[in-house]
């Protein structure tokens, strides 16, 4: 694929009539300089992991953490307590290990290719606040888990498995509403043509509608989406601000903002001038995501991934009594839950891991083509296909690919295959 990025230095025929050569040489050096910063980030990831192994710091981790643990009057039979200490510290060492990447990813990259719009101040209380949110929840549900796998008996897979289904549905239901507003803004969508035929387009297919809210997404990034959550009767629809082009903070003149062109948390970026899509293309983005729902996509995905855990906590619970895994990452004396965890799903199902993750990727591509042909069997074709192309452009996506690559690492098809199934309708 980096070999497409270098040589790929012309618009290709097929291409002349939807992306013009400015733009696509954008896209060329944007996702080549993605590409080289994911090979190293990722070079460094593997030798990182690698050293952690041949150096015992798992172990060295572990024998740390009940050391204070046991400082604070907690002695070895506290063993949920040191796992808790254990995953504070192995996620703030992630944390301080992956800060240098994130800065250079922030700073350098999607700064030089017009796409940050944060402070260096907002970026670290964004990092500071995910990391405390991340802890507030991750801390009581691995506590609540190791205990029920500790009480469970000889079923503990299955009363582990429901546990994490309850946390999974409850985490879905309460994000957009009070986790998300942490960090961006949420305002309901200003009564006006675009809001009514919002509600319009959800009435005819059925979709149980009950708000809808654009997020400052503009704050820390240019790049732009649409999502829609929520259980039942209660659906909610989210557009970026960056999605939207009569709405979008990028689209305001210098003289718009204040005195001094730039807040306390971002900064405008005139560069990016124009970015969104008109009323039209976006409801055809919406007909796209609302054929997820109305196809059945979401539903699907949830009780693929419910199946698949059940198989990991089963497969689990045939494999923590194995001794001798333990020891192969240093835990001679004693068998932590925790640790069997971490040794379980993360190193021995990697292969699994990656061979349904590939799956995942050809079954999401599928959905991706049956949604853009829902989206057709409202009208919408003529809307998307040009949406389509404003997006990619909006986000420097890179048209020309590598099948292998494609195959392997895309969720959604190449914008060529996308066009040309939505080609027919629209000259019709």
């Amino acid at each position: 694929q980096r070999r497409v990025y270098r040589t790929t230095t012309h618009v290709p025929q097929e291409l002349g009539q939807i992306m013009d050569s400015e733009t696509f040489e954008k896209s060329r050096l944007y996702q080549l300089d993605k590409s080289t910063f994911s090979f190293w980030s990722g070079l460094y990831s593997e030798v990182e992991g690698t050293m952690i192994l041949l150096c015992g710091g798992i172990p060295f981790l572990w024998n740390l953490s009940g050391q204070i643990s046991g400082r604070a009057g907690f002695g070895p039979e506290y063993e949920i307590v040191q796992s808790l200490v254990f995953l504070l510290l192995a996620t703030l060492f992630s944390a301080v290990t992956g800060l240098p990447w994130s800065l250079y990813n922030t700073f350098v990259i999607e700064e030089k290719h017009g796409f940050n719009q944060q402070t260096l101040g907002f970026f670290f209380k964004d990092a500071i606040k995910k990391f405390i949110v991340t802890q507030c929840i991750l801390l009581p549900v691995t506590s609540l888990l190791l205990y029920i796998i500790k009480i469970g008996g000889d079923y503990f897979f299955i009363y582990a498995w429901l546990f994490t289904l309850v946390v999974s549905l409850v985490l879905v239901t309460i994000y957009a509403d009070y986790i998300a507003p942490l960090f961006d803004k949420f305002i309901p969508l200003p009564e006006g043509e675009l809001k009514q035929q919002i509600e319009i387009m959800a009435k005819s297919i059925d979709f149980p509608l009950t708000k809808v809210y654009v997020v400052e997404g503009s704050k820390r990034s240019s790049h732009s989406n649409a999502y829609f959550y929520g259980f039942f009767k209660n659906k909610r629809i989210v557009l970026f601000d960056t999605l939207l082009e009569d709405y979008s903070a990028l689209n305001k003149e210098p003289a718009e903002e204040n005195e001094n062109g730039e807040n306390e948390e971002t900064k405008s970026k005139t560069k990016n001038k124009k970015q969104g899509c008109k009323n039209e293309e976006v409801l055809a983005v919406l007909g796209h995501e609302l054929g997820h729902w109305k196809l059945g996509h979401t539903v699907k995905n949830i009780i693929i991934s419910q199946m698949n855990s059940f198989l990991c906590f089963f497969l689990f619970a045939v494999l923590i009594g194995r001794k001798e895994l333990f020891a192969a990452f240093g835990f001679y004396d004693t068998q932590p839950t925790l640790i069997g965890l971490m040794i379980i799903f993360q190193f021995i199902f990697s292969p699994y891991n990656e061979v349904l993750s590939f799956c995942l990727t050809v079954l999401s591509r599928r959905f991706e083509f049956q949604a853009d042909a829902f989206a057709k069997e409202l009208g919408k074709a003529k809307d998307l296909y040009s949406a389509l192309i404003k997006l990619n452009k909006d986000n420097l996506g890179f048209p020309v690919s590598d099948w292998i690559f494609s195959m392997w690492h895309y969720s959604h098809p190449p914008l060529l295959e996308r066009l040309q199934a939505l080609k027919d309708a629209k000259q019709e």
